[in-house]
């Protein structure tokens, strides 16, 4: 698979001038909640009206979606608002009713990206569409698995593509619901610059007093849109009501999130300093929670120290690890002068970590 400008001609047809925006409830519940909330998204920047159709579910027993019926539903929303709409597909079957219904837009979830037997049983059902189809990320920080699902679909003949970054699972504990890994989402944007990409900041962020935030993280780096799950009454959703934002709170996102546009030279350049500056932020964070996770492993190092009555310091083991930096640094362009003020500096504070253990 290439890259292309065709792959963008689908978002390009809208003409928009803002960033593309997806838009609607986690699940369609009824009728009356499907109708209405796409009448208080009418005439906003939402492009699509979205809502789960079928859900697929951590466990038996919780609410999985109205399914087939709410297809029907979809369809008036075409008609009374006249927003293009779309929903989820997880397989064959689902891909069927939703190009009988004739829905504008189908994406394909995490949970089934990252299954090459499922995204080969929906790219075979997809062929040859010209509905746009957008992948999500798998639920694993797997590029070469994400890249894979996209091109299954590409090589059915659909090419009306995109993608979805809504974050990766991890066992650790997170501010996120699904920890962004932007860096990966850099890596996607550098190999298909222009295969569009949409930021899912409800699924990254699982807390809907932080999804303001993950997106204008994810349009200063250029991402082409956002998809935002929206309800008139997010507490009492059926399913994920925590991330849920009312049509009006998300009226208030589209207006406070800053907008990078490219019209002339001085813009152009301002756009990809921030562009660079977020990559930039990005990378620090990702150094801050690492730095946090060995400060953990050296107050666990401190507490055996301590039962087994040992120095904190241990001149041999610090000298091998100085050594061993300062070669590694050097292949990633590193400085020797760097990487001793750095390595003593993350040193001295896991010394006072042990210490603080100890005598503690």
């Amino acid at each position: 698979m290439e890259n292309t400008k065709e792959m963008r001609t689908w978002l390009d047809d809208l003409n928009l001038d803002h960033p593309l925006v997806i838009a609607g409830p986690c699940s369609a519940e009824t009728e009356e909640q499907v109708l209405k909330i796409a009448h208080e998204l009418k005439d906003t920047d939402v492009s699509y009206f979205r809502a789960g159709i079928w859900k697929p579910r951590t466990r038996p027993g919780m609410f999985e979606g109205v399914g087939a019926l709410g297809l029907k539903w979809l369809q008036k929303v075409k008609a009374e608002t006249g927003m293009k709409v779309c929903t989820e597909v997880a397989n064959a079957a689902h891909v069927k009713l939703a190009l009988e219904h004739d829905i504008d837009l189908l994406w394909i979830g995490a949970r089934s990206t990252v299954s090459p037997f499922i995204m080969q049983e929906i790219a075979d059902a997809l062929q040859g569409t010209d509905k746009p189809v957008l992948i999500k990320n798998p639920v694993n920080p797997d590029l070469a698995l994400w890249l894979g699902g996209i091109e299954r679909i590409y090589k059915a003949g659909v090419k009306n593509i995109g993608a979805i970054h809504r974050g990766f699972s991890t066992y650790e504990k997170s501010k996120y619901r699904n920890t962004p890994e932007w860096q990966l989402a850099i890596e996607f944007q550098n190999k298909y610059p222009d295969i569009p990409l949409i930021n899912d900041p409800s699924h990254i962020t699982g807390k809907r007093d932080m999804i303001f935030d993950v997106s204008q993280t994810a349009l200063d780096l250029n991402f082409d849109g956002l998809m935002i799950e929206t309800h008139y009454d997010p507490e009492n959703a059926w399913s994920d009501a925590a991330q849920q934002v009312t049509p009006s709170t998300l009226v208030q996102i589209m207006r406070d999130l800053k907008i990078r546009k490219e019209s002339n030279t001085e813009e152009e350049y301002n756009s990809s300093l921030d562009n660079l500056r977020a990559q930039i932020d990005v990378v620090d964070n990702q150094i801050l929670d690492l730095l946090g996770k060995r400060m953990k492993t050296s107050d666990s190092i401190g507490a055996l120290k301590k039962q087994k009555n040992v120095a904190v310091l241990q001149s041999k083991r610090w000298n091998e690890i100085l050594g061993k930096m300062v070669l590694e640094g050097e292949q990633h362009g590193l400085s020797e002068e760097f990487i001793l003020k750095m390595f003593k500096a993350v040193h001295q504070e896991s010394i006072n970590h042990q210490e603080k253990v100890i005598n503690g």
